[in-house]
């Protein structure tokens, strides 16, 4: 009796410890992946395509050879189901795929059907993958021979995934197949979605191809109201997905109606995603259509209100410009596209006209929402997280939208948040200057300022809390840091009444008591960064204190027998004094100052004015000594080089480049002392009545 020889495997196999089976595809997976690694079969499994037949015949034989081999591998490891539906597959990516779709589903199911008891419908994608592989080498002959014989290839789902030929050819970025495709499907069949809820025209907006999608909707309109498994609609993906011209497109062939709120989130999702990638053209139009929008949340539950409270560079508050950035956004008329030119690239006028176009649509949409904000009741106000918003306008130091709302409705600006605290204690908690501010423009200031929170706090006391990372790491050195706390808990405390000042919080503590408790460590940190500043312009300060009272008896030139010097009576002879004279007093001046650094007592109020003036004396004192240290030595090279001008020149410049290099790395430091002390200040008191 003969045995029936065939390609079904044994029990065990030399590649894994177990056959593949439904209950093992988690183990069996790390096994096999651990043996094509080794076997140097693994790049075969996970490349996306073969090497093209056209380019290098060598290449591609070399990768067919790997491709077998390690199909055999996979099959020669798999259990008599498993072999079932890799037998017909001649790649090793494809069969490896297949698996993986197969068992992690079926893991997925086993867990539903006991539950629900039924066992769902299957279907057999393994006569697809031929197609599907002929799809992504974009061979559209081969492709309609096989919609010939098998027609459903058209209007179901050929892979795992439950992408259809149309998702296929559009994600391979094969647009003529896509072209051909939509003449042979039906208009239901574009409507078909995979098993993450994506059209094919959902999954088009990943590639940004108008073109693509003019040719779909024009088969069926309704596949831009198809929505994914996550709620969102073609246009919204597209933004997401950062291409705005399909962005615009697919907005303009969208029915509007589809987008108020009693159709669903779509319009909301649509809104926000607009507004926080700055398409504010589109947000407009769809706020101005339905201003309900702006208070109907998304899928995550924001709110548009929300979301204008959250991004303060979409306002003129949240950008700092400096003197010539200001005065081009002041004077300069924002231009039509047609007039930008390459002058305007060059001297940043196109990007502070872009800034300045996205503030003012920004501001538009908040006259909008406000307007909206007049109608709405207590309760609307919270579920719209109206309340929410202008506590998160505080929080960011967006004070176009605190002062917009708030005459819109009243009740807003005397809002508490679950602390008890109002709109100007978050102001001062989250260090925004320009909220703050906003406390010198209000008629009931006094009333204000003596607000009390649940734990007893007053103003003063929040103050004094250390300020939050994200603010403290915008200014550099911790002794600067701790001279902008001092700042703010000396201009709040010239607000709050003086019997306020020595008030007692429920943990009985002043708001000195406070300020001292929660900036030690700051204290600590600005003493270790002074002494450390200090002693490194102490040594530069002492050697050019060396350097210039011996060059001051070391003459150039030398002395006569008289004893005086020889270029006495020229010119040139009274700089190189000068300059000596200048360089040793100066810098002597800033050896004091730093010695007086590193002796000061470190009390809090010395951060205030008392440290920084004098490393502002001390730096200012030694770059003058620097730089007319270099000037004493370019009038002594005159004097020695004298007729060789080249090698002056050429000395001189090399000499200037480790002082330049101290120069150009200390100076900024100097400006920005200067600019913190005795600088504009951060509040302004001179906020005009505005409520």
């Amino acid at each position: 009796m003969g045995s029936k020889v065939g390609l079904t495997p044994s029990a065990t196999s030399p590649m894994v410890r177990e056959l593949l089976k439904r209950d093992n595809y988690g183990e069996w997976r790390v096994w096999m992946k651990n043996y094509l690694l080794g076997q140097d079969l693994w790049d075969v499994v996970v490349e996306d395509q073969s090497p093209s037949l056209d380019i290098d015949i060598a290449e591609f034989k070399s990768w067919r050879r790997k491709s077998a081999a390690a199909l055999h591998a996979i099959q020669m490891s798999c259990g008599p189901e498993a072999l079932s539906i890799t037998m017909e597959i001649d790649s090793a990516k494809i069969a490896w795929d297949a698996l993986y779709n197969k068992y992690r589903l079926t893991t997925h199911l086993d867990f539903e059907e006991a539950k629900s008891g039924e066992i769902p419908e299957t279907k057999d994608y393994v006569q697809y993958a031929r197609f599907y592989k002929t799809l992504q080498i974009g061979n559209w002959e081969v492709a309609k021979e096989f919609i010939k014989t098998h027609p459903d290839a058209l209007s179901g789902g050929i892979a795992f995934s439950g992408k259809t030929a149309l998702h296929a050819a559009v994600e391979f970025g094969h647009f003529k197949i896509v072209k051909e495709l939509l003449e042979l499907m039906s208009e239901e069949a574009i409507e078909i979605r995979d098993k993450e809820g994506y059209t094919a025209l959902a999954s088009a907006t990943s590639a940004g191809t108008v073109e693509i999608a003019k040719w779909m909707v024009k088969k069926n309109k309704n596949v831009v109201t198809i929505a994914t498994n996550y709620n969102l609609i073609p246009v919204t993906l597209a933004i997401t997905y950062g291409h705005f011209e399909m962005a615009h497109y697919l907005y303009s062939v969208t029915p509007l109606e589809e987008l108020m709120p009693e159709k669903g989130i779509h319009g909301a999702a649509l809104l926000i995603q607009c507004y926080y990638f700055k398409i504010m053209d589109i947000a407009l139009d769809l706020l101005k259509y339905c201003p309900r929008l702006a208070i109907t949340p998304d899928n995550d539950g924001f709110t548009l209100v929300l979301g204008l409270a959250s991004l303060p560079s979409a306002f003129p508050s949240g950008c700092k410009l400096s003197f010539w950035q200001q005065w081009i956004y002041d004077f300069h008329p924002i231009p039509s596209k047609r007039l930008v030119s390459n002058i305007h690239n060059f001297l940043g006028i196109k990007k502070i006209n872009k800034m300045k176009l996205v503030h003012e649509q920004s501001l538009a949409l908040l006259r909008i929402v406000c307007e909206e904000i007049e109608t709405l009741d207590d309760k609307q106000m919270s579920k719209g997280l109206v309340y929410d918003a202008i506590f998160r306008a505080a929080e960011r130091g967006i004070s176009e939208f605190i002062i917009e709302s708030s005459k819109a409705n009243p009740d807003l600006l005397w809002s508490r948040d679950n602390m008890f605290r109002n709109l100007f204690f978050s102001a001062i908690q989250f260090r925004q200057a320009k909220v703050f501010s906003l406390i010198y423009g209000l008629a009931w200031k006094d009333e204000a300022a003596t607000s009390l929170d649940s734990s007893n706090n007053n103003m003063l006391h929040v103050a004094g809390e250390l300020a939050p990372f994200t603010e403290l790491n915008r200014i550099s050195g911790a002794a600067l840091k701790m001279q902008r706390e001092l700042q703010w808990f000396k201009e709040v405390e010239s607000i709050v009444p003086p019997n306020m000042r020595e008030a007692l919080n429920l943990d009985n503590m002043t708001p000195r008591d406070v300020f001292t408790e929660n900036h030690k460590e700051l204290v600590k940190e600005g003493e270790r960064w002074m002494k450390e500043t200090a002693s490194s312009c102490t040594v530069v300060g002492a050697l050019i204190v060396t350097i210039m009272f011996a060059a001051a008896f070391t003459v150039p030139g030398g002395n006569d027998d008289s004893g005086y010097p020889i270029f006495l009576k020229r010119k040139l002879f009274m700089l190189f004094m000068i300059s000596d004279a200048i360089s040793l007093f100066s810098s002597s001046t800033s050896v004091l100052m730093f010695l007086g650094i590193l002796t000061s007592r470190y009390a809090e109020e010395d951060f205030l004015e008392s440290l920084p003036k004098k490393l502002i004396i001390g730096l200012s004192a030694l770059f003058l000594s620097i730089a007319t240290m270099m000037m004493t030595f370019c009038a002594a090279m005159y004097f020695t080089l004298h007729g060789r001008t080249w090698v002056f020149i050429l000395v001189t410049l090399l000499a200037s480049i480790p002082v330049t290099l101290f120069i150009l790395l200390q100076f900024p430091l100097l400006v920005r002392i200067f600019i913190s002390t005795y600088g504009p200040v951060i509040f302004d008191r001179g906020v005009k009545r505005w409520f």
